[in-house]
């Protein structure tokens, strides 16, 4: 369980995250939304300890976050931040095995866990001695994900990792993941701006603006039943489709 009271982070005087009280369950996807700027991914810093708030409290699986407990927490959580941020000068397998070799794991014990994850993520065993930049993108965020899971952490934490794909090996990477989350079964959070994306992966969703969580709930919750004028219009921007779009001319088709 990941609990959050009144928590408040400002950067240069602006107010990022706004008094923010949240439980997150464990073992679910919880989703949090909302535009640029709305303290989504500051919020996802915190919980992990890169970001010490203000005012307020955190706790990660019954541990109180604090500065000197935030190294002995983050063991307990497995980070994916936006475009996968792998090491350029490690191959794929170095940077998988990071963590586990910081933590002196035998080498044995590192090959079989390796061997889960390329099962779990259908990552190429061959692309293993590749460097970051001779990979995919989706096949880069195959690896950052290895590296979250590593260590089998409680708890899984993504920062909008699907932003920066193109949209067929978005949607591709989408039913891997929701296929991975329901296997595992893990506390998994994940920050993305995309109502439909979130949706798709939590049975929780966390709606901010302006550092402040303004609704929460399922995705029919926000359809049905929004809970202020923003989120009617954020739901109408996220929902719109391709038939809503004016057809070129008849001359043109």
């Amino acid at each position: 369980m990941i609990r959050l009271e009144h928590v408040r982070k400002c950067f240069g005087g602006a107010r990022v995250v706004d008094d923010v009280t949240l439980t997150i369950e464990p073992a679910r996807t919880t989703a949090l939304i909302g535009p640029s700027g709305s303290g989504k991914s500051t919020l996802l810093s915190m919980i992990v300890g890169l970001v010490t708030p203000d005012d307020g409290e955190i706790e990660v699986a019954r541990h109180l976050l604090t500065p000197r407990s935030a190294e002995k927490l983050r063991r307990v959580m497995g980070y994916v931040i936006q475009e996968g941020g792998l090491f350029p000068h490690l191959t794929a397998r170095g940077n998988i095995e990071l963590m586990a070799r910081e933590t002196g794991w035998p080498a044995e014990r590192r090959a079989a866990r390796l061997e889960e994850l390329l099962q779990l993520t259908r990552f190429p065993a061959e692309a293993l001695e590749r460097f970051p930049a001779e990979l995919s993108g989706g096949q880069r965020q195959r690896v950052a994900l290895m590296r979250a899971l590593m260590l089998d952490p409680e708890i899984l934490l993504m920062d909008e990792p699907l932003g920066a794909l193109d949209p067929l090996i978005r949607a591709d990477l989408q039913d891997d993941l929701a296929a991975i989350f329901a296997r595992l079964r893990k506390t998994v959070v994940i920050v993305t701006h995309d109502l439909a994306e979130a949706g798709f992966f939590a049975e929780r969703i966390v709606l901010m603006n302006h550092g402040r969580i303004v609704q929460q709930g399922r995705f029919a919750d926000f359809v049905e039943r929004p809970a202020e004028e923003f989120v009617t219009r954020f739901v109408r921007a996220s929902t719109r489709r391709l038939a809503d779009l004016p057809l070129p001319p008849e001359d043109a088709r």
